[in-house]
């Protein structure tokens, strides 16, 4: 259970990087693009031990088969990134969050009538009640009107109508800003539905490689870094392409953002890995409660930092929520 607290502490710690960067002016892109390899140094510091100190080594063998699935998979992770980052601007932190939470209902099928040989949990009348509930408290969750957007800016944001900007806020640059309070073009509309088939297509790969190409806990990080190297390369193909085509201009701040998101997005990565490892690869115990985890803390830091309020539909999603939690673990307090 410790290390699926920390994955949700640390993915929404991700999502609050995303929602603070237009207001000090970082270039999202960018600082994703170079956090990849501030994920790999935190990773190869991670290294088991024997591995580790100055004599850690690591190699990548393209004779395995985990390994190209761990190369594409790092490039669906730049996409996917660059559609959350892109999603919690436009659309909202807490939509973004819950269109990512939404997706569970991929992985958790593949678990349970694919994957299921390879669990060692079974799921009685009580998980199945919670499933359903939890599914039915993302999709409550993730009703918002959009005249309820208009309150859901950082401190310091204007809209028609509102207050100035307080001292020290910042407008974006050029290029992804928040656009509560506005239309919704059909774009912004379809980022989270994006964000959904991604999150779950690759989360779903994961637990399938976690099942069977990850023989024990201390290849976590081998696997990871690998994963992390796809999307190395692929981030900096598109870097590389918006240069020569004078679409963007390195930034210091950038590089800082880089770091803030860099270490969190290993980290956050990583436990969930060694989460499911500890549950025998069950992804339709551990996806929901992570899930719902990420739910539940995204909406305090939303309306506590960023002022986002829930409607009442937003709530009775939180309340039932709390309870498929408990229908969905109480094997593990007994």
């Amino acid at each position: 259970m410790l290390f699926l607290l920390l994955s949700v502490l640390l993915s929404v710690l991700l999502l609050l990087n995303f929602r603070l960067f237009p207001r000090y002016k970082v270039d999202t892109f960018q600082a994703i693009v170079f956090n990849y390899p501030v994920c790999f140094l935190t990773g190869w510091l991670l290294l088991p031990t024997g591995e580790s100190a100055l004599g850690q080594t690591f190699s990548v063998d393209f004779s395995q088969t985990w390994t190209w699935m761990a190369l594409a998979l790092g490039v669906g992770f730049i996409v996917t990134f660059l559609l959350s980052g892109a999603s919690t601007q436009r659309m909202g932190i807490t939509v973004t969050s819950l269109a990512n939470n939404l997706s569970l209902v991929i992985p958790v099928c593949f678990s349970l009538f694919i994957f299921s040989d390879g669990n060692s949990m079974s799921f009685d009348v009580l998980n199945y009640v919670g499933l359903a509930l939890a599914i039915i408290a993302v999709a409550l969750s993730t009703y918002r009107p959009a005249a309820h957007e208009a309150d859901n800016n950082l401190p310091g944001e204007s809209t028609p109508g509102a207050d100035s900007p307080a001292p020290g806020a910042l407008a974006a640059d050029p290029g992804p800003t928040p656009t509560v309070g506005r239309p919704r073009s059909t774009g912004a509309v379809l980022l989270p539905i994006a964000v959904f088939l991604c999150y779950g297509a690759t989360n779903t790969t994961i637990n399938y490689m976690n099942i069977h190409y990850i023989p024990s806990v201390d290849k976590t990080v081998q696997v990871t870094l690998t994963m992390v190297i796809g999307a190395i390369v692929a981030g900096a193909v598109m870097l590389l392409i918006r240069l020569v085509r004078g679409q963007i201009q390195l930034q210091a701040r950038s590089l800082l953002g880089a770091i803030t998101l860099g270490v969190p997005n290993f980290l956050s990565f990583y436990t969930l890995l060694l989460a499911l490892s500890a549950f025998r690869g069950n992804g339709a115990f551990v996806y929901p409660l992570y899930n719902i985890g990420v739910i539940l803390v995204a909406a305090a830091v939303a309306g506590i930092f960023f002022r986002e309020k829930l409607n009442t539909a937003n709530r009775i999603g939180l309340g039932l929520a709390v309870l498929a939690i408990g229908l969905l673990s109480w094997q593990q307090f007994i």
